[in-house]
């Protein structure tokens, strides 16, 4: 964004923080004392000269008016994007205590920004890659029918052990340890279905999982046995439930719906991760067509994913959905101008017309984790060990979720209630309500909760 609009706070900041030890020791940093020389300019740079253990004081250079998010680059080791001191250059703007004065940039800082600004032009300007339109379409399909058949193999060899399985007794899953399930789903790798790769996984930790797993070992493998036979039987679905067994199989596939503009507020944003890729999740709500769609993006182990859009700011931009019933998955496409702190919030509902949302979204969708919900006036309490989001005008509640009621965000939500109502955004599912984002009554600024 530009200094002609409003800045952003030091949670949205925060929000961009690869992980918990950025998170803090950028916040460390956010004070004038280790900085000098800082500087911003209306063409949306920020710069500053950050005084470190050797001689030389780190440059630090930020565009913020990347309609995709915060750009960085330090002269530090740090292999992390944002590194701390990016982190911290962003918290003293955001301060607006006069330690960040606006300037003219220096030339270290306008030589970068304006050769990663003549990229992107020249980017754009390029268009799609020519690649694409100069493949074989015949080659392409011979692909296509090679990895269809692969997919079909496994999915009927995935039936035939979940069949043994269910003749054995489900006892028999705990006696035989994860091996069983990691040698099941590098069948399905090879069979190039990662979906059902990782579905297999997950069996592999529930005889593990507590009290009452061959319950929850049951429904899962209904789930998977169900999405084999969607896909050995996909000729007979209807065309959008067709799409969504090939998408939750892990068939790729790319946005074809009609690009949508709007101004698009950012709704949460959250990354999760394993020992190979960082999954960031960024939930956008159409401020004016009233659509909430989910953007992914993916980072190597260890590396945060580039498009980075804090909760509570919106962009005027195009995204194109992606094929499947319910359509929530989007890309995006063409931005009209960089996010900005947007005081809007969508309208809520109620607890109860939440849970009707998702069921009525698993007809569509069975594998369906869950919807993303806005729910309005609701007020969290107690509810025995756990917790739920009760309506402050009726009697029904949603429980969140046992994973949310392990995080430090559901402190930080009760705390911004203080038993009043609150508007709350997130995640609705068979395992109760995940909260991701909330606003106090009688303010449009966005509380991060995850």
């Amino acid at each position: 964004m530009t200094e002609q609009g409003v800045r952003w706070t030091a949670d949205q900041v925060l929000a961009l923080a690869p992980d918990a030890a950025s998170r803090k020791a950028g916040s460390k940093l956010g004070a004038a004392g280790p900085w000098s020389e800082a500087g911003s300019s209306d063409e949306g740079t920020v710069w500053g000269l950050c005084k470190g253990s050797g001689s030389k004081p780190y440059q630090t250079v930020i565009d913020i008016a990347d309609a995709a998010g915060p750009a960085y680059k330090c002269s530090c080791p740090s292999r992390k994007f944002p590194c701390k001191h990016a982190l911290g250059l962003l918290l003293l703007w955001a301060g607006e205590d006069g330690s960040v004065a606006r300037a003219e940039p220096p030339d270290w800082a306008q030589e970068w920004t304006q050769a990663r600004r003549q990229r992107a032009q020249e980017k754009r300007e390029a268009g799609p890659a020519g690649g694409a339109e100069s493949a074989d379409p015949e080659a392409a399909r011979r692909r296509s029918e090679r990895r269809a058949a692969r997919v079909t193999a496994g999915a009927t060899e995935l039936e035939q052990r979940l069949s043994d399985l269910l003749r054995g007794g489900l006892a028999g899953a705990e006696q035989a340890g994860y091996g069983l399930w990691e040698e099941t789903a590098a069948r399905m790798v090879d069979a190039q279905a990662p979906g059902l790769a990782a579905r297999v996984r997950e069996l592999g930790a529930i005889p593990g999982s507590g009290p009452g797993w061959p319950v929850r070992l049951l429904e899962e493998c209904a789930l998977l046995h169900l999405l084999d036979q969607g896909w050995l039987g996909q000729e007979g679905l209807p065309a959008g439930l067709a799409d969504t067994v090939r998408s939750r199989i892990g068939l790729p596939s790319s946005a074809d719906g009609a690009p949508v503009r709007d101004r698009w507020l950012v709704l949460a944003q959250y990354d999760t991760a394993d020992v190979k890729l960082t999954t960031r999740r960024i939930w956008l709500h159409g401020t004016d067509s009233g659509r909430t769609v989910l953007l992914l993006s993916y980072g190597a182990a260890g590396r945060a994913p580039e498009l980075a859009l804090p909760a509570g700011v919106a962009l005027d931009a195009e995204v194109a959905a992606y094929p499947g019933a319910g359509r929530l998955r989007a890309a995006l496409g063409e931005q009209f101008s960089p996010p900005e702190p947007s005081a809007h919030r969508p309208a809520g509902v109620t607890t109860a017309e939440a849970a009707a949302r998702y069921g009525d979204a698993l007809r569509d969708d069975p594998w369906l984790e869950a919807v993303p919900v806005t729910l309005d006036r609701v007020v969290p309490t107690p509810d025995g060990a756990s917790w739920q989001l009760a309506d402050a005008d009726g009697d029904t509640a949603l429980p969140l979720a046992p994973a949310a009621c392990a995080r430090p965000g559901l402190w930080r939500l009760v705390a911004l209630s203080g038993g009043a109502p609150v508007t709350v955004f997130g995640e609705c599912g068979h395992r109760g309500f995940t909260p991701l984002t909330a606003w106090p009554q009688g303010t449009g600024e966005a509380v991060r909760l995850c």
